[in-house]
């Protein structure tokens, strides 16, 4: 296990710098987005925007002008339900307007409650049933080396998706068949919805304990030895964002494909949902989407138009 605190100045695309607004601004959307249309995610969304940002913005090689590039690196949201944080990151990217925000879970929207590859450019899969996506980035990351493609995988999975069998099924393919091409990212926010049964000291209310889905267990340990590299940091670190990503793009000498153990906070950047597991699907009441509005509304609107045009055409690592 190599655990990182590297610092990372990287030129290409968006700045470090720049990360926290935008990812401020996608909190937002995800806020207001779910209290006006009274649906949705909230918890596992704000948890892992740091990641999703960081790809978006500055690892994704990716055309906004042609979401089917063949060439594109490839991105699986396993966790499906959190599938409205995806769209603010994909609105502000520039692959849909933010205004279709609006739209999300209405019966003729592009913006399911589980994305759905059929209807919304610029997504690699659909997703929703937990512990799958593991299996469809096996199968591209696979597919990319067979084809002579220089492409690289990504999958983003919820620590208590991965209690899920067909995962461990997936971890043991991709260590077998050597691809170096994929990088498992797990959002270990230690909060799950529904979890161990309920202690002597919990009412009636609650539907569980909600101790670390992977409580007394080293996770780290686990995927090394099914053979996996194991890259620990903080999740909502840029800079060691940005330096395990360049790890686990640059490969693995020994062809190990890669996990990231992003240590991350459920509800992050909302003071009144961090830590707390019913925020994992809530609707905000009047007096929360109020305060939420305080922390995370940008003083400035701006759609953010010269990142959102940007595009990858060539090259590799962090660009965007």
């Amino acid at each position: 296990m190599r655990k990182l605190v590297t610092t990372v100045s990287d030129p290409a695309g968006v700045e470090v710098r720049d990360l926290p607004g935008l990812a401020r601004r996608a909190r937002w959307e995800v806020v207001k987005t779910v209290t006006t249309n009274k649906a949705g995610h909230i918890g596992g969304p704000l948890s892992m925007m740091d990641i999703l940002v960081s790809l978006y913005f500055r690892e994704l090689r990716i055309r906004v002008e042609e979401p089917d590039w063949v060439d594109r690196d490839w991105f699986v949201l396993s966790k499906g339900h959190a599938a409205i944080g995806l769209y603010a990151v994909l609105a502000l990217r520039g692959f849909l307007p933010i205004e279709e925000l609006a739209t999300f879970d209405k019966g003729d929207s592009r913006l399911q409650g589980h994305p759905d590859v059929t209807r919304l450019p610029g997504l690699d899969a659909s997703t929703g049933s937990l512990g799958q996506g593991l299996s469809l980035g096996v199968g591209m990351a696979l597919g990319a080396r067979l084809a002579g493609r220089d492409s690289h995988t990504f999958v983003l999975m919820g620590d208590g998706e991965i209690q899920e069998g067909m995962v461990w099924e997936a971890v043991q393919a991709a260590a077998r068949y050597k691809l170096a091409n994929l990088t498992a990212i797990v959002d270990r926010n230690g909060l799950q919805q529904f979890g161990l049964p309920s202690t002597a000291e919990t009412t009636l209310t609650d539907r569980g304990d909600r101790r670390d889905p992977w409580y007394g267990v080293d996770l780290s340990a686990v995927f090394q030895a099914f053979g996996w590299r194991v890259i620990e940091i903080d999740g909502h670190d840029y800079d060691q964002i940005a330096a395990a990503f360049a790890l686990a793009r640059s490969g693995d000498p020994a062809g190990r494909p890669t996990v990231l153990l992003a240590h991350t906070v459920k509800g992050k950047g909302l003071s009144l949902a961090e830590g707390v597991h019913t925020w994992h699907s809530i609707v905000p009441s009047a007096e929360d989407f109020e305060r939420a509005r305080q922390e995370l509304e940008p003083e400035e609107i701006e759609l953010l138009d010269s990142y959102a045009v940007t595009s990858v055409n060539s090259g590799n690592g962090a660009q965007a």
